[in-house]
């Protein structure tokens, strides 16, 4: 009788084993996510001060109250909701302020979408209005195809529908354009 038990004992443990190893999955990166859901940020953090160098020289200078992380999602963001104010240096360390209501920089392409209010003044005191304005921190570039406008300090004032220059304004071209130009004889 004693080796009867013994033996539904052991054939009882044996199954259990077997339910326990079939019943189990790696979900690791399930685990990771518990309490984190998939359209909140991974982290909230204020007064952030961010800097992009190049060769140990600041290009620029990103600074917000607010960011939210979404670093937890396949294609990494990082959210400004509370807006910004871009600093972009030349190689004179003059700068362009860039101001926007709201901003996404993209990690993983280092693309910063400016949008709501966006206004860029150059150190000549030279100013654009955009609704929107895509900054390209490689290329150290700035562009748009949606309305701008230019108020100049030198009188040239103008609009177009597409905008396009390198951060330091130098050379900028705006296309479906019109406005007014002071011209010398």
């Amino acid at each position: 009788m004693k080796a009867t038990f013994l033996h539904k004992k052991s054939i009882i443990v044996t199954v259990f084993t077997v339910a326990m190893f079939f019943s189990c999955k790696n979900n690791f990166k399930d685990v990771q996510q518990i309490g984190v859901l998939q359209n909140q940020p991974i982290g909230e953090a204020k007064n952030i001060n961010l800097k992009y160098t190049d060769s140990g020289n600041v290009v620029a200078n990103l600074l917000s109250p607010k960011m939210l992380d979404y670093s937890n999602r396949s294609f990494s963001f990082s959210e400004f909701p509370d807006g910004v104010r871009l600093l972009l240096y030349d190689d004179n360390n003059e700068k362009n302020i860039v101001l926007a209501d709201y901003a996404i920089v993209y990690n993983v392409t280092d693309l910063i979408d400016l949008q709501g209010n966006v206004i860029l003044i150059t150190p000549q005191k030279d100013s654009l209005f955009a609704e929107q304005l895509y900054y390209d921190q490689k290329r150290e570039w700035l562009f748009t195809n949606k309305p701008v406008r230019l108020k100049s300090i030198t009188s040239n004032n103008g609009r177009g529908n597409i905008f396009d220059s390198d951060t330091k304004f130098k050379n900028y071209t705006i296309l479906e354009g019109s406005g007014d130009m002071v011209l010398k004889d």
